[in-house]
């Protein structure tokens, strides 16, 4: 028997959002929010819905791990040859979601994408697990394999290609950029009249925020 979706609903009424409430910084205000998720001990707080698109528009998601964020933008690790990677240097725009249930909030990034320098790349993959370092050399993301042993044959050959010695980062694999062009922050209340606050850029230093209806 399939469930009933149509009857699974969430009344949210944990809090409400104002303009007042807001940092005229959206990054300070994201960097607040994920501070708040992280210490409401909300499972995997960094993580992030990641949607881009083929030149031709075809749409693709898959969830990846906020490592960044300043004024500059939000910023991510990824292969850069994986599906993503490929779409990124044809079209390189993307947005971005974060979902924390337990507050029940939501934060959307839009904007145009770049890599990140070689030298931040570096430096963030040093942070790693050693077990990590290595994934990131034996994965061909988003490539076909014949099977499992076929990984961790190629995990192998990689662990004893840099021994006990440090494991340097692959050259294709490095950091993206999002801009902040566009910032919506959702907070739910009941009835589904959701609050709806957005950041667009007025000038250089300046950014307005506008509310959207839910």
């Amino acid at each position: 028997m399939h469930p009933d979706l149509t009857a699974i609903r969430t009344e949210y009424a944990r809090a409400g959002l104002d303009e007042r409430d807001l940092d005229p910084s959206p990054a300070r205000q994201i960097q607040k929010w994920l501070r708040d998720a992280i210490e409401a001990g909300h499972p995997d707080p960094t993580a992030m819905t990641l949607a881009t698109a083929s030149p031709d528009g075809e749409p693709a998601a898959r969830v990846v791990l906020l490592k960044g964020v300043d004024d500059r933008g939000i910023v991510f690790f990824t292969n850069y040859e994986s599906d993503k990677g490929k779409q990124l240097a044809r079209n390189p725009r993307a947005c971005a979601n974060l979902f924390w249930v337990l507050l029940e909030r939501q934060i959307r990034v839009t904007g145009a994408v770049q890599k990140v320098s070689r030298a931040e790349s570096e430096a963030y993959f040093q942070t790693r697990p050693r077990e990590s370092q290595l994934g990131a050399w034996a994965s061909e993301q988003s490539g076909v394999l014949t099977g499992r042993a076929a990984l961790e044959a190629r995990l192998a050959e990689i662990r004893a290609r840099f021994g006990e010695g440090p494991v340097e980062c692959p050259p294709h694999w490095g950091g993206y950029r999002i801009a902040l062009e566009r910032i919506e922050l959702w907070q739910g209340r009941p009835s589904r009249l959701h609050d709806r606050l957005r950041y667009t850029r007025a000038s250089e230093q300046r950014w307005n925020i506008e509310r959207l209806s839910p």
